[in-house]
């Protein structure tokens, strides 16, 4: 009776099915200091961004990227699977005797074969067990297997329906602010809208979008490593959009009101603090100035020309004020929002290798729904009949 085995089995098989547990099941973030998920995603992670830094091209580096979040879930899979086969085996070990069909010795590697088969519900009954306890262990373990067998059936799922629902609002965000997206484009092609409905609709979307995407990556933090379709287009990206819009609309755009901007403001900051957690991103005091006081300036001018004005003399609430102030009082009051959100945007960066989308593009680029891998072509013969080009941007 070999006790030490089964007491070592009956630990690890606990071990594994808490972490399963914890990943799959439980709907909240985990403080313990040591998870085995949390580290097989560290050092997995490390070591694909080594490999990733290597590559020079943008796209094939994002493409080799999106390959993690996915090909992880099989290997996680699979090392529960292989934790709970030897935690088993080592039960069955501790237990006693086991009989074999050819008589030959029992040892700790057939034990182990064992295990697996009765884990995988094979039953070639070449070694069987030899006692109540043994076979009642056997029973159990089948029984673990076919569980497992849902789990991955029912996880999966789960994983890409919670990425799908992610990535529509970030598509829709192509046409709205540009690919990639930028809070001068957003304003400059909605800012001007006439209603005010318009705009508070598609903030108000933004915040449960928000609250969507805290709750899904929270419950299933595997989902942060997964990218979007598009090389120039992230969930990272999207959320610095829309922190970036609300903000400057918070510190005061001539003709919105910024009440919803303030709410889509307060989930999305919430979201961006929170999942800085999930993936244990560490704040750097180095981070660069993604709005300069010449990028201002820039942003001003852009805004302006698309009849979107700031509000120069806006105090905290975003009323009129004349005072001879104004105009800095505007600037302190956006670096103070930005200093809400923008270093955990940036530790989220280099924790996932994303980009942060810039406040405004130094130069004009064409939305993804504009471009086609059949431009050139179509180009080539529409110059042999040359007609009128409309320009096709808002």
């Amino acid at each position: 009776m070999h006790w030490w085995a089964s007491i070592a089995g009956i630990a690890l098989i606990f071990i594994i099915l808490m972490d399963a547990f914890e990943t799959v099941v439980l709907p909240r973030r985990i403080k313990r200091m040591f998870r085995i998920t949390g580290w097989f995603y560290r050092k997995t992670w490390r070591l694909w961004t080594v490999v990733a830094r290597h590559i020079k091209s943008v796209n094939r580096r994002e493409g080799f990227l999106a390959y993690f979040g996915p090909l992880s879930l099989f290997p996680l899979l699979g090392f529960w699977a292989l934790g709970l086969i030897f935690g088993f085996a080592c039960v069955q070990y501790g237990l006693g005797e086991h009989l074999s069909l050819g008589n030959e010795q029992i040892t700790f590697g057939k034990v182990v074969y064992l295990s697996g088969e009765t884990f995988f519900t094979l039953g070639y009954g070449d070694i069987t067990p030899n006692n109540a306890a043994a076979r009642a262990l056997a029973v159990m373990e089948a029984g673990m297997g076919f569980a497992f067998l849902g789990v991955v059936i029912g996880y999966l799922p789960v994983i890409y329906n919670s990425f799908a629902a992610r990535e529509i609002e970030i598509s829709l965000l192509d046409a709205r602010a540009g690919s990639p997206p930028s809070a001068a484009e957003f304003l400059g092609r909605l800012g001007c809208c006439p209603e005010q409905a318009v705009l508070d609709r598609i903030f108000r979307d933004w915040e449960r979008w928000c609250a969507d995407l805290l709750s899904s990556h929270i419950s299933y933090p595997v989902l942060v490593f997964f990218r979007s379709q598009h090389s120039n287009q992230s969930w990272l990206g999207a959320l610095a959009v829309m922190l970036d819009v609300t903000s400057l609309v918070t510190a005061g755009v001539e003709g919105i009101h910024p009440d919803q901007a303030k709410l889509t403001f307060a989930m999305a900051r919430h979201a961006a603090v929170d999942l800085a957690q999930v993936v244990k991103a560490e704040y750097s005091p180095h981070d660069a100035d993604r709005l300069t006081a010449e990028d201002l300036a820039r942003l001003r001018t852009k805004l302006a020309e698309h009849g979107v004005t700031l509000n120069d003399a806006a105090d905290d609430n975003g009323a009129d004020n004349n005072g001879a102030d104004a105009p800095a009082r505007l600037a302190d009051r956006l670096v103070e929002l930005r200093l809400l959100y923008e270093p955990y945007l940036h530790s989220l960066s280099r924790r996932l290798l994303m980009t942060l989308p810039p406040w405004i593009h130094m130069e004009g680029k064409k939305d993804d729904w504009q471009a086609s891998p059949w431009d050139r072509a179509i180009q080539a013969r529409a110059l042999q009949r040359p007609r009128r080009v409309a320009d096709d941007h808002f």
